[in-house]
């Protein structure tokens, strides 16, 4: 299974490392240590807990342009044998990208994959909030 640094995992979940390491202590992920002995946390662990977190809050203020990259984290692959949806887990966004299967295959895809999510958009709606 992949692992990822406790710094790493931090950075993708928007929290401090002291608070991955607690939840390596109360068992919420799964540590190790690696050949350097630094901790370690199994990445699907990271892709669960940032799903579970993932919900904006009311006080999340964003600024955006076509052209954002959003690190995040794999959630979820729903594959056939033409496409596949990717589900990614940026912060407190949740992203959802249709691509080919056969791009997942080559990229190695999979729940805890890190990934940089390029977002372009040709067509904003905006309503009333």
């Amino acid at each position: 299974m992949a692992q990822m640094r406790v710094s790493e995992a931090a950075s993708l979940l928007g929290v401090s490392p002291d608070t991955i390491r607690r939840a390596v202590d109360t068992g919420r992920l799964t540590g190790g240590k690696d050949d350097a002995g630094r901790t370690v946390v199994e990445s699907v662990d990271v892709a669960r807990m940032a799903q579970e977190h993932g919900q904006p809050s009311e006080s999340t203020a964003t600024h955006s342009s076509p052209r954002n990259q959003m690190r995040g984290i794999v959630t979820r692959v729903l594959s056939d044998t033409v496409m596949s949806q990717v589900e990614v887990q940026a912060g407190p966004f949740r992203l959802v990208s249709l691509i080919s299967t056969e791009a997942v295959e080559e990229l190695g895809l999979e729940p805890g994959s890190v990934v940089v999510a390029s977002v372009k958009s040709t067509n904003v709606t905006v309503g009333l909030g």
